[in-house]
């Protein structure tokens, strides 16, 4: 099965990671335990074991925290009456906590970059349609970056007029040292774009720069923390392909639910083919559909085509991605970027970075 390659590679999911499933079943155990106890006015703790009352009961069962004992003897010695009912609660709690977790993966998510700030429209998801400028750090479309620059009287300005940024108007660099410098002022300021390039030109070891896995790593957890979902899918990349790091599938899924669910297409279509190998294709589907929406190129809908083929898909469900596929195809077409689909000059811009960075 098709998977896309590491974008333009950690070891646990830290601070800035959506929570873990054991994470979410002790938030969901903490949640109950405060409901059960939020409207008592006067709570008065009992021991599970002993019947004693008081405020010194507060040894709390450690896996449900539904139950409080006087100390940890009577903890002990009530153990084995209570272990089925805290398996039962922790059952639930992990049960309601991967239905909320659910929830949030398979919500409809935003656009990857939004509109483009000079002419408004989606802007493509596909690298090859926008523009990321190391001078203002703004992405923009290739039918705006590209456009040329007319004088008052409707004439083509000078070659370093044309050579401007089409958002701030500042002169693009002549030399691969000004671009690196604008992408460091870029990285000072948080730029997570900046911050992203940053961490390909270690994973590569390009521009200068040595090819350091750790280094890249750091820098794709950063840009993520920042905002910049592509460096979650790196990261899931690189634990699902052992690149810098030991594979660990479980990791690269994380990874590739936190790109998803802030707009990764390519991220989307990789969860997908792993719920189709799993076997699960009503959650495959599910993940396809919503990569359609969000600008997935062709992969995700030949996928739900061959799903329809098989019987795992209905009619209904390939032509809902067929008019899905052409509504974004709509939304981001204009006849300024038409003009611009044949490869062109890029002086004073870095591409925003695929498989071939």
């Amino acid at each position: 099965m098709f998977r896309y390659n590491m974008s333009t590679s950690d070891s646990s999911c830290k601070e800035g990671s959506s929570k873990s499933n054991c994470d979410g079943v002790c938030e969901m155990n903490d949640m109950l335990h405060k409901m059960s106890t939020e409207d008592k006015d006067e709570d008065i703790s009992v021991c599970a074991n002993c019947g004693k009352e008081g405020s010194d009961v507060n040894n709390i069962c450690n896996k449900c925290k539904m139950v409080k004992y006087c100390n940890a003897a009577c903890k002990k010695k009530h153990r084995h009456k209570h272990k089925k009912d805290c398996e039962e609660y922790v059952r639930l709690a992990a049960e309601h906590a991967a239905e909320l977790h659910d929830i949030e993966l398979f919500k409809e998510p935003p656009s990857l970059y939004g509109d483009c700030p000079i002419c408004f429209q989606l802007l493509p998801t596909l690298d090859s349609g926008h523009r990321y400028m190391t001078c203002c750090g703004k992405v923009i479309c290739n039918g705006c970056a590209y456009s040329p620059v007319y004088d008052n009287q409707g004439n083509k300005l000078d070659i370093d007029k044309q050579n401007e940024c089409a958002f701030c108007r500042v002169v693009a660099p002549k030399t691969d040292e000004e671009i690196i410098k604008r992408e460091k002022i870029r990285v000072e300021a948080n730029d997570p774009i900046a911050i992203f390039n940053l961490g390909c030109e270690y994973r590569y070891g390009s521009s200068g720069f040595p090819q350091d896995y750790k280094k890249a790593l750091e820098l794709f957890r950063r840009a993520g923390e920042l905002g910049y979902p592509k460096s979650y899918y790196n990261i899931g990349y690189a634990y699902d392909n052992g690149e810098g790091v030991e594979v660990d599938e479980k990791k690269a899924n994380h990874y590739y639910e936190l790109a998803a669910m802030q707009g990764d297409s390519r991220a989307r279509y990789n969860l997908g083919n792993n719920e189709a190998r799993a076997g699960d294709m009503e959650r495959a589907l599910k993940h396809y559909m919503i990569a359609v929406r969000s600008g997935c190129d062709n992969d995700s809908l030949m996928m739900i085509k061959q799903f329809y083929s098989k019987g795992y898909a209905t009619k209904e469900d390939y032509t809902k991605a067929l008019q899905s596929h052409q509504a974004y195809m709509g939304e981001i077409k204009s006849a300024q970027r038409d003009e611009r689909l044949h490869p062109m000059k890029t002086v004073g811009t870095v591409t925003i970075s695929t498989s071939n960075k």
